[in-house]
């Protein structure tokens, strides 16, 4: 066993895997709703899983209490997670693996690539994997050489189409089975007139993936959870796929984020729970693979493990966001967000989309990295409500929109809404400052004078009036009006004095 140091906090690096995007959320957004379909396919897939979830989860009683259990052991998990990934290396070594530690990506992907070229293969079958996502590795491997087959129908519709996934649990939501069909038909040999039922498109990814599983002699999987005391790894999947992946090949190489394991068998009973009904909903999942180690002559003999920070105790170090280490990756928040639904998860320009992803990406990577994600939502609260592990997302938004804030006013070079504002109170400080302030206003009569309100404004106002109309300023301010005003009419009755009550005496004051 290696002796562990987990280090300081460190960002995930620049210029490698995909949790940054090439433009910020609101310019994205914009490009997104501009798409009629992408509106269609999410608001149908949405809506489609969010009933149910909820049909599957009125099912069950004590769905609350499971909720604060799964709180409760991700936040304990948290607070002892050094010594559980240490017990967990002692024991996945004990069982005939090898754990790898990964700082970052980079790291990650050195590593998955050294034990691919050392079992002497040239391709790869992945069961579908975030963390692997996050790095890049598919990139990083085929650099190296190293062709890998997603095997994940949703991901394979992704790979074959030269996509990028847009949600957690479904990667080509945004996809429609016409979509699908042409990508399939563009890129699978000898699939001929391919309709576009759901049978037939999932009947040709059977035929074209099955000799990649036959064949593979290394497989790449993710971990939904590994179990400190046992050294287990548990995946959970609906197709099948990952227990090909996870039986047929000679190597298997796990790439797991640190913040996936539990402590305990009975905290995986929770989670068991908690993950299907809100996920995919189901009751379970059709698929649940374990292993612990080797075992010799069934399934691989050589089991690596990579344990991979990438942000993550970066994460860990902030006491009012390290609760979106809690994730399970189920998706819920994605499903009941309005934001997400009608722009889709690419806008996010990170591997993780959504409610989870506003608040994991710009901790992962730093907030000014991604700082436009923590504006991306409503805080209209429901992936709160939705939430299996109760990841309180509203709150963390605007904790890491203070940071946003705090960082911005420590640049040596203020931004121009700081030089805004500065100017602002400078004007607002002194009465005749105020006074002329007003009066500059009128001039803003003359651009609202079409439509009797403001709706464009040269940079950088032009940042205000690209989401909002301003209000087409008045023709004289209040003081003028209060000056110039009529004297209001006296009424007869107003002649004859008001009785006046005596004044109190002094002990009545």
């Amino acid at each position: 066993m290696t002796s562990t140091f987990l280090g300081m906090p460190v960002y995930a690096p620049r210029g490698v895997g995909a949790l940054r995007g090439d433009e910020p959320f609101p310019d994205a957004a914009r490009t997104a709703l501009g798409n009629g379909q992408l509106r269609r396919n999410l608001g149908h897939a949405t809506r489609t899983i969010r009933g149910k979830r909820a049909a599957v989860v009125a099912e069950v009683p004590d769905w609350e209490e499971l909720r604060l259990a799964g709180e409760a052991i991700k936040a304990a998990t948290m607070a002892r997670l050094p010594e559980l990934l240490t017990q967990l290396e002692e024991q996945v070594t004990a069982r005939g693996g090898t754990v790898h530690w990964a700082r970052d990506a980079t790291e990650a992907n050195a590593i998955v690539l050294g034990l691919v070229r050392a079992a002497g293969a040239d391709e790869v079958v992945k069961v579908k994997s975030m963390a692997t996502q996050e790095i890049g590795l598919n990139e990083a491997l085929a650099e190296g050489g190293v062709t890998a087959w997603e095997t994940d129908l949703a991901e394979l519709i992704v790979q074959l189409g030269d996509d990028k996934p847009s949600h957690i649990l479904v990667p080509a939501i945004h996809r429609n089975r016409t979509e699908i069909r042409d990508i399939f038909r563009r890129t699978m040999p000898d699939v001929g007139e391919l309709s576009d039922e759901p049978r037939d498109l999932a009947m040709a990814a059977r035929a074209y993936l099955r000799e990649k599983f036959l064949t593979a002699r290394v497989a790449v999987s993710g971990a939904n959870f590994a179990v400190a005391e046992s050294g287990t790894l548990a995946v959970v999947e609906s197709e099948g796929n990952g227990r090909m992946c996870l039986t047929l090949p000679q190597t298997l190489i796990t790439v797991m984020g640190i913040e996936k394991v539990v402590p305990a068998w009975t905290d995986l009973e929770v989670f068991l729970q908690l993950l299907p009904r809100s996920s995919t909903g189901e009751r379970m999942n059709p698929y649940t693979s374990l292993w612990t180690g080797v075992t010799p002559g069934d399934g691989p003999q050589d089991f690596h493990l990579v344990l991979l920070d990438n942000g993550r105790t970066a994460v860990l170090s902030d006491e009012r966001g390290r609760s979106a280490l809690h994730c399970i990756r189920c998706s819920a928040c994605l499903n009941v967000c309005p934001v997400y639904e009608r722009t889709g998860g690419h806008a996010y320009g990170s591997v993780y989309p959504g409610p989870i992803g506003a608040v994991l990406s710009p901790q992962l990577t730093g907030v000014e990295d991604n700082a436009s994600l923590p504006y991306a939502s409503s805080l209209c609260g429901a992936c709160f409500d939705a939430c299996p592990v109760r990841i309180d997302i509203p709150a963390m938004l605007v904790h890491l929109r203070a940071r946003h804030v705090e960082e911005r006013a420590s640049r040596p070079v203020p931004s121009a809404e700081a030089v805004a504002m500065a100017a602002m109170a400078w004007v607002m400080a002194k009465p005749a400052r105020f006074r002329g302030g007003e009066r500059l206003m009128r001039l803003g009569r003359l651009l609202g004078r079409r439509a009797d309100r403001i709706t464009a404004l040269p940079p950088p106002l032009s940042a205000w009036t690209a989401s909002r109309d301003l209000p087409r300023p008045p023709g004289q301010t209040f003081r003028e009006w209060w000056r110039t005003r009529p004297a209001a009419p006296v009424s007869p009755a107003s002649d004859s004095a008001a009785p006046v009550s005596p004044a109190p005496a002094e002990e009545d004051r």
